[in-house]
C-alpha cells in the first residue's frame, strides 16, 4: 500500500530504507524537482523504476550519492577535473558523468559512464547516508511528463509503483540538474541546468 509521509518524521529515514534494501521504490524531495529511488546495485529494483516511469532502456538512471567519496562505489575513478567542479558545486545541482564500475547492473546505464551528484537537501542526504552512501535516483515522473515539483505532482504521476513518498514541501526550482561529461581535454554540456557552460569552464580554466 502506498504511503506519503513527511521526511521529518522520526521513522521515515527507517522505513525508506526498509523499501529501498527490500528492491522498492521510494519518492524522495531533493534541492531540485522530486526523484524517485532504488538500490543502485539492485538489478530487478533499477527495472521496476523503468516500469513505473515507462520509461525507455536505453536511457541511463543517475546516482545521487552522500558526499564524493561515495562515488567510489558505483566509479572506477575520479578524474581531477571531476575533483574541482564538485568542490565547487557540491552539494548542488550538477551531475558529473564518470567511468562507471564494471560490477553495476547493466540496466543503470548502457553507457561505460554514469551520473553522479550530491544533492543540496539535508533529507535527501541523510537517507543517502542511511541507505549505505549511494541511490539510484531519477525525476519522480512518467517518462516525457512534467517535472514534479511537490509529492502529489509525483503520486499523480507514479501512483502504486512507489511503495513511499517522502513529502518536503514545493521544490526549492522546478529546474533539473546540468549535466557535463568530462574527457580529459575539456567537457560537454549534456544538458542545460542552473549552472552554466561558463561556470564550468571558470572552474576548469582557472
Amino acid at each position: 500500500m502506498t504511503q506519503i509521509r513527511s521526511i521529518h518524521h522520526p521513522e521515515a529515514i527507517n522505513q525508506a530504507c526498509a523499501i529501498l534494501s527490500d528492491g522498492g521504490l521510494v519518492v524522495v524531495p531533493t534541492d531540485t524537482v522530486y526523484g524517485v529511488a532504488c538500490n543502485p546495485f539492485d538489478e530487478a529494483a533499477i527495472e521496476r523504476l523503468f516500469i513505473a516511469k515507462q520509461r525507455p532502456p536505453d536511457k541511463a538512471i543517475p546516482v545521487l550519492l552522500a558526499d564524493l567519496a561515495a562515488a567510489e562505489a558505483v566509479a572506477t575513478y575520479i578524474p581531477e577535473q571531476a575533483k574541482q567542479l564538485a568542490e565547487r558545486f557540491w552539494p548542488g545541482p550538477l551531475t558529473l558523468t564518470l567511468p562507471k564500475r564494471p560490477n553495476l547492473p547493466p540496466n543503470l546505464s548502457a553507457f561505460p559512464t554514469v551520473g553522479v551528484r550530491v544533492p543540496d537537501h539535508d533529507g535527501c542526504r541523510a537517507l543517502l547516508r542511511a541507505a549505505g552512501g549511494a541511490l539510484a535516483v531519477t525525476s519522480a515522473n512518467r517518462s516525457g511528463g512534467e517535472n514534479p515539483t511537490d509529492v502529489e505532482d509525483a503520486r499523480k504521476q507514479l501512483g502504486d509503483h512507489v511503495a513511499l513518498y517522502l513529502d518536503d514541501g514545493p521544490s526549492p526550482r522546478a529546474l533539473a540538474s546540468t549535466v557535463v561529461a568530462l574527457d580529459g581535454s575539456g567537457f560537454r554540456i549534456l544538458r542545460e541546468g542552473p549552472i552554466s557552460a561558463a561556470e564550468i569552464a571558470a572552474v576548469l580554466h582557472s
